[in-house]
């Protein structure tokens, strides 16, 4: 076995571990810090297979700006224990049934394929680097881009209006 994929092993028992505790926590907290745990170990394969802005966008959209999303929601609701409801009991055995059969269907693509060391292999070096974005974004998707950003733009000023109404309404009615 060669290092990385003594690696790669390892990083994907910590994302499989990580991801079954944030099913199994009753604790919502402690479900969004092993999500980020998973999205960072995330982030490492993609800077294993040679992507570094890929990694980077994983770690600054993902297990930053979303999950401090998630944990002001979870905070704000004070739903820091999960409750356990009897609800859903189909879903269930649907679950575990699909567990199964991704269980079934990773160990056929491990032991039957063979040849684990070229499916992890880093991709050519002018593939997701920041220099070949930005390139192919300022240049074949320029117009899509600006549309994005102006949409982006007009949303938040169309927030600002909306909480400034709010707040005005609710000084008129004191």
């Amino acid at each position: 076995m060669t290092p990385d994929l003594l690696i790669f092993f390892s990083l994907a028992t910590v994302a499989v571990a990580a991801a079954i505790g944030m099913l199994l926590s009753r604790n919502a907290v402690y479900s969004a810090l092993f999500l980020i745990l998973n999205f960072a170990t995330v982030a490492v394969f993609f800077l294993m297979l040679g992507a570094p802005f890929i990694a980077m966008a994983q770690v600054a959209v993902y297990a930053g700006a979303i999950m401090v999303l998630f944990l002001f929601v979870i905070m704000l609701l004070g739903a820091e224990e999960l409750g356990s409801e009897g609800k859903g009991g189909w879903q269930r055995p649907v679950a575990v049934f699909l567990a199964l059969a991704l269980l079934a269907e990773s160990a056929y693509l491990i032991f039957q394929r063979g040849d684990l060391v070229s499916m992890i292999q880093p991709a050519e070096s002018g593939y997701a680097n920041p220099q070949a974005i930005g390139e192919v974004l300022f240049s074949e998707f320029l117009l899509p881009f600006e549309v994005t950003s102006v949409l982006l733009l007009a949303a938040m000023v169309g927030v600002i209006v909306l909480t400034k109404e709010q707040k005005k309404k609710g000084k008129d009615a004191k």
